[in-house]
């Protein structure tokens, strides 16, 4: 099971590297957006620096296959050849995604709402596919549905391809995905906060020290030390 972070936020990223078994960052034009006015090769370079070995997923923009592919050199050129080019599945991207895959890019693809677009990913050789989990609910395509369906193709043919879910709105979407069999999540940092920051849960720790406090009349086990 991989967990990934859907944001190019350093402070965010340094942040969350030290909480989550974090296998990577992932990212879109979108997000980029996001992130403001910033240097595109400057800010990924620091983000795959701040990383270290966790992997970066960067998207082409490109719309034809001779785009997304110079894209894809770009990118590998600039920030090196471990990075993942993500690009959406379409003719032209399933086009730009065999032929890249020759050259043994890794690839993620993305911008998947059916099975059958994974389907296609997963037998050109994708290393992720992507799904978009709340943006498949949006548009009422069952969502763990199409994850179950991949899930099952890679397991029957023994691909290599891993489910990299994306898309969510909420920590419930997220538990569906891995449950229908996704092998990976990407979401923004707010969504991990969210579901690490139930009051219930503030409240077991907090009962827990008082008990703790009450009975041993010491704020740490250390403490007892003394």
């Amino acid at each position: 099971m991989e967990f990934f972070l859907d944001t190019v936020n350093l402070e965010e990223i340094t942040h969350y590297q030290k909480v989550l078994p974090l296998a990577g960052v992932t990212s879109n034009p979108t997000i980029l957006k996001a992130a403001g006015n910033i240097d595109f090769f400057t800010h990924l370079q620091a983000v795959k620096e701040r990383i270290g070995e966790a992997s970066l997923h960067v998207q082409v923009v490109g719309e034809t296959v001779d785009e997304m592919i110079l894209d894809a050199e770009t990118i590998i050129n600039k920030l090196g050849k471990e990075v993942y080019i993500k690009i959406p599945v379409n003719e032209n991207g399933l086009e730009a995604i065999k032929r890249l895959k020759e050259r043994e890019f890794n690839l993620t693809a993305t911008a998947i709402y059916t099975e059958l677009q994974g389907f296609l990913a997963i037998g050109a050789g994708v290393d992720y596919l992507a799904p978009y989990y709340n943006r498949m609910e949006n548009i009422n395509v069952d969502a763990p549905t199409v994850i179950e369906s991949l899930a099952q193709a890679i397991r029957t043919t023994q691909a290599q391809s891993k489910i990299l879910a994306a898309s969510f709105k909420n920590t419930a979407q997220m538990n569906r995905a891995i449950r229908a069999g996704a092998h990976a999540l990407t979401a923004d940092p707010d969504i991990y906060r969210q579901g690490l920051a139930m009051p219930s849960i503030q409240k077991a720790v907090t009962d827990f020290h008082n008990d703790w406090v009450e009975t041993f009349e010491s704020p740490s086990i250390q403490g007892l030390c003394q």
